[in-house]
């Protein structure tokens, strides 16, 4: 696995975003030139956000392209912790797709699991991206420990999403989530990340020399993966 990982290195977060956002608008242009269409998943998180706003400025046909989040916390759209609303407000004014998993708040994360399967399987398979961060704890899209871990990690193949009750649940965010599993995160056709930090690359050279046996999340996922992954970190 190690074997297809690149690694990207830069200074700070400005550099990191206007590659990353070229590298993305390739892989956009690539999709619609094929088939006339591109399908991506994107996190939330701070990290990624100056990445989405340099891509929002790219010169492309924004009506075919359709965003998900990799992740959606179980809250209403329009809340501070809302990953589609995020992106949304980003992708929107030009024109994009942007699909929320979690179309209301609930208080069963089972059913809206569920309910965002279904609205993920209507999509175009494989997904032409998925972007995905990493949490500190090691943890990736919303695959946390708990009691949902196992089904995340070893659930159905065809299984594109489902819902998680991490546990602990992350103090700066302690809702239950949404996420894609990792049987729907290995069959992208492009899967990178986009991290910061000296703690994070630490954590995420761990996870992948520990593979199927790490204790961080990311770890387990990466184990899964047969293509090779661009991981894009700035030091600051």
């Amino acid at each position: 696995m190690t074997d297809e990982i690149e690694w990207w290195d830069y200074e700070d977060t400005t550099e990191m975003a206007n590659a990353l956002a070229g590298d993305i608008q390739f892989i956009i242009e690539s999709a619609i030139e094929a088939r006339g269409a591109a399908v991506i998943a994107l996190s939330g998180g701070k990290t990624p956000i100056p990445v989405y706003e340099k891509l929002a400025q790219a010169k492309l046909d924004w009506k075919r392209v359709t965003i998900v989040p990799a992740d959606e916390r179980i809250v209403p759209l329009g809340d501070p912790l809302s990953n589609v609303t995020m992106i949304g407000k980003i992708f929107l004014p030009k024109g994009a797709r942007v699909m929320p998993i979690v179309p209301q708040a609930t208080q069963d994360y089972k059913a809206a699991g569920r309910s965002a399967d279904a609205l993920m399987q209507e999509l175009h398979w494989p997904l032409d991206l998925v972007l995905l961060g990493m949490g500190t704890d090691g943890h990736t899209a919303s695959i946390f420990p708990g009691p949902d871990y196992d089904e995340a990690l070893n659930g159905p193949k065809e299984r594109r999403a489902l819902g998680l009750m991490p546990d602990p649940l992350p103090p700066e965010a302690p809702v239950a989530r949404v996420t894609l599993s990792r049987a729907g995160i290995v069959s992208a056709r492009s899967i990178m990340f986009a991290i910061s930090g000296p703690a994070k690359k630490k954590v995420l050279e761990d996870a992948i020399k520990e593979g199927a046996s790490s204790p961080y999340p990311v770890g387990r996922v990466l184990a899964e993966v047969e293509l090779p992954i661009d991981i894009h970190w700035s030091e600051q």
